[in-house]
């Protein structure tokens, strides 16, 4: 199988899949519909899997369109990157790369797009403080920061990365003891286990968005997410957690999703930098990895 016959089958495949569109990856690329579908054929044939399906709606990755797509993806990305960097003559971006991150993005997200940033970008240090408070990019001497909630006034750039939604969570344990709760105005019942920025009187949302206040009793509070886990796992109350967080835990029944039609609060994440120009190289594409890593554990 030629490789260098394949990348540029490869690139035109990650288009389609990201979009779930022959029509949309066409118009992208400025190619014809025709050109793109006839590139995916020849691709399908070299490797003898059938990568895409078209239905009403669109386009559907097959099991192994779906794998493809998440070794290839960023393929398209970091061929734009060599090309920048080549275009612009500028040095290699080097030293210290400070950024701060909220405590919760370590493991799947921010250190992958590090390991990626650092091996484009070798002669980069990262320095990073993880960290659930606003920090001030300039007081603190950071090229970067992500955040989570209402942004205060200020002159930095902020970013949209996505969005986070918390779900209420309980051990199975728990639940046999305790019971599961019927509706909502049964959660007054039940402990709960609290981090700082929830208060006695919790907002819930339904499916149709609407707000219900409950008034609930915290058995506990704690100033990380690891110990919320950890008092959840070990039958203590019922928490909220991040959902792409909890959905390894409710796959393999660790947890259970309590009223599993009702939501907590949805956080806004934003990259914040303090560039007003163009943005230096590493920058963009931190905020391009992370961005992908994100919406690859969203996704799960």
């Amino acid at each position: 199988m030629n490789s260098v016959k394949l990348a540029p089958l490869l690139l035109i495949f990650v288009e389609v899949a990201k979009k779930r569109s022959f029509t949309a990856a066409a118009k992208q690329l400025g190619l014809s519909k025709s050109a793109i579908s006839q590139q995916i054929k020849r691709l399908e044939e070299a490797t003898g899997q059938q990568l895409l399906v078209r239905n009403t709606r669109g386009v559907v990755l097959t099991a192994v369109g779906e794998a493809l797509l998440a070794r290839s993806e960023l393929l398209s990305e970091q061929l734009s990157l060599t090309l920048t960097e080549l275009d612009s003559a500028k040095e290699q971006p080097s030293g210290h790369f400070n950024v701060s991150v909220p405590p919760f993005f370590e493991k799947n997200i921010v250190v992958p797009a590090l390991k990626q940033l650092s091996l484009e970008f070798p002669k980069i240090v990262p320095e990073l403080i993880v960290t659930g408070r606003w920090q001030d990019l300039i007081e603190n001497n950071l090229d970067a920061a992500i955040f989570g909630g209402n942004i205060k006034h200020t002159n930095y750039r902020a970013l949209p990365i996505g969005d986070v939604s918390e779900v209420l969570c309980a051990s199975p344990r728990y639940i046999k003891q305790q019971g599961q709760p019927a509706n909502i105005d049964e959660l007054t019942q039940h402990n709960f286990i609290a981090t700082p920025w929830q208060h006695d009187v919790i907002n819930l949302f339904d499916e149709q968005q609407n707000k219900h206040a409950v008034s609930v009793h915290h058995c506990a509070k704690v100033n990380t997410l690891q110990t919320v886990l950890e008092m959840t796992l070990n039958d203590m109350g019922i928490a909220f957690y991040p959902e792409f967080l909890a959905q390894p835990h409710l796959a393999n029944q660790q947890l259970i999703r309590v009223l599993p039609n009702i939501r907590g609060k949805t956080w806004q994440f934003y990259f914040l930098h303090q560039y007003q120009g163009k943005k230096p190289v590493h920058i963009t594409r931190f905020y391009e990895l992370f961005c992908h890593y994100f919406t690859r554990e969203n996704k799960r």
